[in-house]
């Protein structure tokens, strides 16, 4: 059997502490090479300072952070293989975006310039205007170009399309897949749009208080967990021996949502007894998955509870 080639990226214990708070805790990942990652999670999760650290752009308080098998803190050649877009992205205060890309293109040795100007037209850019003068919208469509066209082997988007509105944001995410087919490479998206970005993930990550609660392919979690409707104590019998991940009942109703995968046997048995079966998006997933961690802090993991 042929050895599979290492990860693009390797977290090992990592450990982060400002003051007397930990933004990391003991975060351990290995995410593959051409594949894109969806890093969720709540705001203060430790979600950017993982991808500063991942970056090179912050030094970890414990544990070792490898991008493909070095070290990127102060490593240049490995920080030339990375591409880190935020949303607070800085660039120098006479800048235009004109001066932004050629600087980038000094920088990416993958650098697209026609990549770009395809860009700087969808998103309808000037691009000799000064960046101080730029609007939020044009300001977070210079750092997706840089992002985009920097083909770097690693690229990591801490939520830099915010700034866009819906039909940027569509453009955006329609640009990704499209030259994602053509030229993989290892991409990591951090948003709070959850539902925008879940067709285009191909591996989930989850962070919540500095620690992982889940990591698994997007494929193995669309399908694992349904919400039950319909009278309370139908939905109480049904659901005993699943574990619940969210509660709501008015009256003599309740929804459920419970991590199970379904075969046609309950499902039937469910519609016997007036029972409303609904699958459960990706950013209800997170959201319940990171309650119910809330509420059960030493629980399992619920990537545990998938195997």
């Amino acid at each position: 059997m042929a050895p599979t080639s290492a990860p693009a990226i390797e977290v090992r214990n990592l450990t982060k502490t400002y003051r007397d708070a930990n933004a990391l805790d003991g975060v351990s990942l290995a995410l593959e090479e051409n594949r894109i990652y969806g890093l969720l999670g709540r705001n203060g999760a430790g979600k950017t300072t993982l991808m500063s650290i991942l970056a090179g752009q912050g030094y970890p308080t414990g544990g070792q952070v490898l991008i493909h098998g070095r070290n990127p803190y102060e490593n240049d050649s490995t920080l030339a293989r990375i591409c880190f877009i935020r949303e607070s992205q800085r660039y120098p205060d006479d800048f235009s975006p004109h001066q932004a890309f050629k600087a980038a293109a000094l920088f990416f040795a993958n650098w697209d310039q026609e990549l770009a100007e395809r860009l700087i037209e969808d998103f309808n850019l000037p691009t000799r205007r000064r960046i101080k003068k730029l609007s939020r919208g044009q300001l977070s469509a210079v750092g997706v170009i840089i992002g985009m066209a920097a083909r770097a082997e690693v690229t990591v988007f801490d939520e830099p399309y915010l700034g866009l509105d819906a039909v940027a944001r569509q453009i955006f995410y329609d640009r990704l897949v499209e030259d994602y087919a053509l030229h993989p490479r290892t991409i990591v998206l951090s948003s709070h749009l959850i539902d925008e970005i879940a067709n285009l993930l191909e591996h989930v990550v989850v962070i919540d208080k500095g620690r992982i609660l889940l990591d698994e392919d997007a494929d193995t979690l669309r399908g694992s967990a349904v919400a039950v409707t319909g009278n309370q104590d139908k939905v109480a019998s049904f659901i005993d021996g699943y574990r619940v991940l969210h509660r709501d009942s008015l009256g003599s109703l309740a929804s459920v949502t419970i991590q199970a995968r379904l075969g046609a046997t309950q499902r039937a048995m469910a519609a016997e007894i007036g029972l409303e079966l609904s699958p459960v998006p990706l950013q209800q997933l997170v959201v319940r998955t990171t309650m119910s961690a809330q509420a059960e802090p030493h629980g399992d993991h619920y990537q545990e509870a998938l195997k």
